[in-house]
């Protein structure tokens, strides 16, 4: 099968879910054709067998005021079916991608149209999608579709009731490399960040309002007046500088490492003792689970689709947006109690395995691709 999977090029999540997919894919002998503005972020293997990449162009005009990017998205993707005879275009995030991917494969020539399925991720339809510039849009990409996936049921739900669409929409939820993100002994590395009696505590983000990592440096000052700690801020974004200042106004600056955005952060993970995840909206945490599969117990916000991924009390603790304290409490039980911290990091590893595995999450968009191929031969009568 010749699938292509268009994608934001960046550190966000629905980019590092597109590019693992893909290449789980190309792992399986398809070949996956990678379409964005840049080297995906997680694409660390160009050159793999069946890997490819294609750059979407731009140009700037003065009658522009800005880039046309989703014109320009369609047409590299229209070239990329024409030459290469593709069978499934995969798009992840509804505007630009969807649209683009609809748009696509409407006007190619010459060769069978492909099948666009388009995985909704979060914001393109909490956030980008209810914008009134967006909102018809968005609607229209996801009703031309040729099928629907959600990372979660709450973003299924959300979809059907904020945005009023009536299309089914299949929850696959997002999977995890077992083999990447797993516990392991790394003594060096962690004394790279922490001293042997402490405990270091971890954020993975791009630091945007709605991650909230203003409320991780209070829950880290929190638990540093009871048990040495570290804490290590992983990403970058527009709130960088402001919980950089706060670490300085609450005087544990010099136990906070913000390490900026890197691909590989599975070994800083594995020599972690506690993740921290107090988003005010996340549609599912991709970063908690990765967290989960790498044996560190998560402390998390309610919202969204993370109680369909951190088991309250088994695998970490669910509290409500901003409530700093009762997060503070909760890591500070959790780090203090050694036998209930191997406990939660086991079921943590374990919930992973057993729900989030790529030999599980695979076949569900395997079989999603293969229904929306079958419709579309059905539809034209072959």
């Amino acid at each position: 099968m010749n699938i292509a999977v268009l994608l934001h090029g960046g550190a966000g999540g629905s980019g590092v879910v597109a590019t693992e997919l893909g290449l789980c894919f190309a792992k399986l002998g398809h070949n996956v054709h990678f379409v964005a503005d840049r080297v995906p972020f997680r694409l660390t293997e160009i050159g793999a067998p069946n890997v490819y990449f294609h750059q979407v162009q731009s140009m700037m005009y003065p009658l522009f005021d800005a880039p046309l990017t989703t014109i320009a998205e369609a047409s590299k993707m229209a070239e990329v079916i024409e030459e290469y005879g593709i069978d499934v275009i995969h798009a992840h995030y509804a505007v630009p991608h969807a649209t683009a991917a609809t748009l696509a494969r409407d006007m190619v020539r010459g060769v069978p149209k492909p099948v666009v399925i388009t995985t909704l991720h979060g914001t393109d339809v909490t956030l980008v999608g209810l914008d009134p510039a967006y909102l018809r849009t968005t609607q229209y990409s996801i009703e031309q579709s040729d099928l629907v996936t959600a990372v979660s049921h709450y973003l299924a739900d959300y979809t059907h009731d904020e945005m009023g669409i009536k299309r089914p929409i299949h929850v696959i939820p997002n999977a995890v490399d077992l083999q990447r993100f797993v516990p392991r002994a790394l003594p060096n590395l962690r004394l790279r960040y922490a001293h042997p009696d402490e405990k270091l505590l971890v954020h993975v983000s791009n630091f945007r309002a709605v991650k909230r990592v203003e409320d991780v440096v209070r829950v880290f000052a929190g638990v540093s007046e009871h048990i040495g700690a570290r804490l290590l801020m992983i990403g970058d974004g527009p709130d960088r500088h402001r919980s950089f200042e706060l670490a300085s106004e609450l005087g544990v600056s010099g136990r906070v490492s913000f390490l900026g955005s890197f691909p590989r952060i599975e070994e800083l993970l594995s020599v972690s003792d506690l993740f921290l995840l107090p988003s005010s909206k996340e549609s599912f945490g991709l970063a908690a689970l990765e967290a989960m599969a790498s044996g560190v117990p998560v402390i998390a916000s309610d919202s969204g689709g993370i109680p369909e991924v951190v088991k309250h009390g088994v695998t970490g603790f669910l509290h409500p947006v901003k409530d700093v304290t009762s997060m503070t409490k909760s890591a500070i039980r959790l780090l203090s109690d050694p036998a209930m911290h191997k406990r939660f990091s086991l079921a943590a590893r374990e919930r992973a395995e057993t729900a989030f595995s790529e030999q599980t999450v695979l076949p569900l968009y395997q079989r999603a691709y293969d229904e929306a191929l079958e419709r579309r031969l059905a539809s034209s009568g072959k």
